[in-house]
Parts: C-alpha cells; sequence; structure tokens
C-alpha cells in the first residue's frame, strides 16, 4: 500500500535539480479565432530531473539506497527545491477574534495578480509566526496548519517566515545508473514529481 515516508530526499542530490511547474489549462478555440482556455486544476504540479547532480560511487549508492527504501514509486517523500524551499513574513490571515487555526501559504505576487500555494510540508523547527507584529508560539498540525493558543484580536496580523519541502515520489519504476568509470557515477533522467497529500 502507498504512503507518505517523512524523510528528505538528500540535499546534495538536489543541486543542479531541473525543476519545471506544470499547469493544466484547457483550452478550445472558437470559429472567430478568439479562444477559451479554463484550468481544471487549482494549483500547479512541479517536477524536478535530479539525474545531473550524481557524480560519486557515494552518490550513487545513497541513490540506490533511497530508491530502493521508498519501493522505488509507490512511497512519497520530502523534496527540498533548491529555486524555492522559503516564504518570508507570509500573510497568512487577518483576526477575527475566533479563529485559531491558519493553513502556512507562500503568495506570489506579479503585478495587481497573484498566486496563492498552500504549504503542507514546513520544516517545523523554522516557523516563526507573529500575530499583531508580537512573535508568538503555536502548534503545528499535519498538513502545514498552524493553532494559536488564543484567537488573534479582529483586524491583527498573523504572519509567518519558513522553509518548506514538497512531498514528491519518483516518477519511473526503473532507477538508470553506469558507472563512467571507478568512483564516478552517472545517470539518465531521475524525475521526482509533486503529489498531494
Amino acid at each position: 500500500m502507498s504512503g507518505f515516508h517523512d524523510v528528505r530526499f538528500p540535499f546534495h542530490l538536489s543541486l543542479g535539480a531541473r525543476g519545471q511547474i506544470e499547469r493544466r489549462t484547457e483550452i478550445v478555440s472558437l470559429k472567430s479565432g478568439a479562444e477559451e482556455r479554463n484550468s481544471p486544476w487549482a494549483h500547479g504540479r512541479r517536477r524536478w530531473d535530479v539525474g545531473a547532480a550524481l557524480k560519486t560511487r557515494s552518490d550513487g549508492d545513497q541513490l540506490i539506497a533511497f530508491f530502493e527504501a521508498r519501493r522505488g514509486p509507490l512511497h512519497a517523500f520530502r523534496f527540498r527545491d533548491p529555486l524555492d524551499d522559503r516564504a518570508e513574513t507570509m500573510l497568512l490571515g487577518v483576526g477575527d477574534g475566533l479563529r485559531t487555526q491558519f493553513q502556512l501559504i507562500k503568495t506570489y505576487d506579479s503585478g495587481a495578480y497573484g498566486y496563492v500555494r498552500p504549504i503542507t510540508l514546513p520544516v517545523v523547527e523554522s516557523v516563526a509566526l507573529w500575530v499583531g507584529g508580537a512573535p508568538v508560539t503555536a502548534s503545528i498540525e499535519a498538513g502545514g496548519v498552524i493553532s494559536l493558543v488564543s484567537a488573534p484580536a479582529p483586524g491583527e496580523e498573523v504572519r509567518a517566515s519558513f522553509h518548506f519541502d514538497v512531498p514528491v515520489r519518483f516518477e519511473s519504476e526503473r532507477l538508470a545508473l553506469s558507472m563512467v568509470h571507478p568512483g564516478h557515477v552517472e545517470a539518465g533522467s531521475i524525475g521526482l514529481i509533486e503529489v498531494r497529500l
């Protein structure tokens, strides 16, 4: 049975990874030449190729052990994206005097538009929280939800800074490696794909 292993992919094997963000868009061309576009996905899906990071025999040994322990693509795991792994003073919400739980998010702004990405795998020890500008402590629940001891007063901003990982699995059931010469390992494409927990 598939599941999630709460272990991070070795970070040194993430360096040099090529990342992609995939968006599903349905495009219908009308007779007038105009288009209608719709997306069935609320959130993008990220992919990485980590094959280029392998260099040494030790790297190969570590990857083989990690792949086997996850049973290939059967079990998901944590991946730290070297290019997008932190959020700084993100506005999580505004108090109403009743609400005590807030989802960790990262907001991507571009001009007057933006996208809010839910963060489900924060690095718990990195989370710093502020309510109304004052630092506070809170428990971090499954799925990246923070639970405050008391509800923020109406109008008080709840903000957080933190590092985060992405839940991923191996894209392929096969792991292809070769030893170019003693001590040096090369790999083809080794895909990781984001999953929903």
